[in-house]
């Protein structure tokens, strides 16, 4: 980077915070394109907490760094809706071309003089904390509502996922089953199997699973999930071991 002495750096999911040093070293300072409407989701998984959270809308923010974590000034920010469906896979790739065209946009205006910086609002801060493997296990004490965002959220990874007589089941999709409901039956208690999707009781609510994975297995639609693994209503599935690792 000394050698190079760059005019502009451009930064993109990098994990760590610059040293001051690098921060000045361009003439134009560095640019981040961080995934969220700053100062929402300041953090290592702004999109991940998004659609867990439930928001409706998302965006991407080039913002001017400095030694905070992503508390820089904002240089252009735009908005994009979250669709009921999206997972952090798909949001992931709409958000990473947006902030592409919008980079290669501020550094073109670059050219003709420096670019309007806004100081971010001191209200409406919030983190998006790293995503750890202990988030991957379903807790069917939850809503439907809440463990279908999460089974979005982390989608492709770490993985939703649960436990079955000892084997672990990685959920890969999802729906609300709002022809059910828990009616006062244990948490996570299988309800209803056929192949449109298996329908478990949460702590409100019911999910139905309609995609799935066995450790070592391919993802399955629940048709051809149930070929092979047999399920049957008044099953329970629960919270998998600690030390489990998903397929």
């Amino acid at each position: 980077m000394e050698a190079a002495r760059p005019d502009i750096l451009v930064v993109a999911a990098y994990g760590l915070i610059l040293p001051q040093w690098a921060l000045e070293m361009p003439r134009h300072g560095c640019i981040n394109i961080h995934a969220s409407l700053l100062p929402r989701w300041r953090g290592a998984a702004p999109i991940h907490r998004a659609i867990e959270a439930g928001d409706s809308e998302t965006g991407v923010t080039l913002m001017q760094m400095d030694t905070g974590l992503d508390t820089g000034d904002i240089l252009r920010a735009e908005r994009l809706a979250i669709a009921p469906h999206d997972t952090t896979a798909s949001l992931h790739d709409r958000l990473a071309a947006l902030g592409a065209q919008m980079v290669v946009q501020a550094l073109r205006d670059l050219t003709s003089g420096p670019l309007e910086r806004t100081p971010q609002p001191q209200v409406g801060v919030t983190y998006a904390k790293k995503i750890s493997k202990t988030e991957s296990q379903i807790d069917w004490s939850q809503s439907a509502q809440t463990i279908e965002r999460c089974v979005r959220a982390l989608t492709p990874a770490p993985g939703a996922c649960t436990l079955l007589n000892g084997e672990i089941l990685k959920v890969l999709e999802c729906e609300i089953d709002s022809n059910l409901s828990n009616e006062n039956k244990r948490e996570g208690r299988i309800l209803l199997v056929n192949d449109v999707g298996i329908s478990v009781a949460c702590g409100s609510g019911a999910l139905r699973l309609t995609r799935l994975q066995r450790a070592g297995g391919k993802p399955l639609p629940v048709r051809d999930f149930l070929r092979g693994f047999a399920l049957e209503p008044g099953m329970e599935l629960g919270c998998a071991a600690p030390s489990g690792t998903p397929p």
